[in-house]
């Protein structure tokens, strides 16, 4: 019997929506069942104006009636973390698609500023700007076992870049969230809520080798007058920013493997059901 394929409905918010897209599909790429993944954009970020010719020619605008073909659903980041949710342009659409996730009962998958502004909506979790940019790979402690964290050890490497981070003792103290893993000093690396397959991860763990670099390229060039911070812990000669390593590559692995096996198990469960 061949295995069903699984699909992932993928809201891009980032940047390089070029590089996102291809760094997902190399992420899903090694998958063992077959994925299939469709990139979208939240129309109402472009109300005011045209939809750029490149963003049409590789995502398809969110249509929230349409939702119900996907297994699964995944919001990623946004470099906007300093920006009040209020502010954002789209986030009534995102709140929308959120609720439709929700009621349709499908795996969610946020990432960081998507999982900060999920967070947010749906159980109150402030955000809060951090003194300096987290920037860098960095080792992870497993604070609570879950299914996405099977297999990895407790140090676990993984890249984050952000300027934001939600309340932690909000996140500890509600019934429905479970907080999975921090850095070393205490940065959210991921929490859950198992209740509404809702996960809510943090670094960058779909990254490649060079994102990290262009990362800081891309706000250096932006505000060349500006001192950034290099990412931390990332190149072999880092006085030159030369030679960026890969170490978080097997927790990237691990980690959307088991966040794919979540999906397909609940596709399985839902299959029973209707049999």
């Amino acid at each position: 019997m061949a295995t069903p394929q699984i699909k992932i409905g993928i809201l891009n918010l980032m940047h390089d929506k070029v590089d996102t897209q291809k760094r997902f599909e190399n992420v899903f790429a090694h998958a063992e069942c077959p994925v299939k993944l469709t990139f979208l954009y939240p129309q109402t970020h472009y109300r005011d104006r045209p939809v750029p010719e490149l963003v049409q020619a590789i995502s398809r605008p969110l249509d929230l009636a349409r939702l119900n073909e996907f297994d699964g659903f995944i919001i990623t980041g946004a470099p906007i973390e300093q920006i009040d949710f209020s502010a954002v342009t789209y986030i009534d659409e995102i709140h929308q698609l959120i609720d439709r996730l929700v009621k349709l009962n499908i795996p969610q998958l946020y990432i960081c500023w998507g999982a900060m502004a999920a967070a947010n909506y749906l159980y109150g979790i402030e955000k809060h700007r951090l003194a300096e940019k987290l920037f860098g790979v960095f080792p992870n402690h497993i604070v609570n076992h879950g299914p996405l964290l099977a297999g990895l050890p407790d140090g676990f490497l993984a890249p984050h870049a952000r300027y934001a981070e939600l309340d932690h003792q909000q996140i500890i103290d509600h019934p429905d969230l479970i907080l999975e893993a921090t850095t070393i000093d205490d940065n959210l690396f991921s929490f859950r809520a198992p209740k509404y397959q809702q996960s809510f991860l943090f670094a960058h763990l779909e990254y490649g080798r060079e994102a990290l670099l262009k990362e800081y390229r891309r706000e250096k060039n932006a505000y060349p007058d500006r001192e950034y911070a290099k990412p931390l812990n990332y190149f072999l000669d880092p006085i030159h920013m030369r030679g960026p390593q890969f170490k978080w590559q097997p927790a990237q692995h691990i980690y959307f493997d088991n966040w794919l096996q979540t999906v397909a198990n609940d596709m399985q469960n839902k299959q029973l059901v209707k049999e």
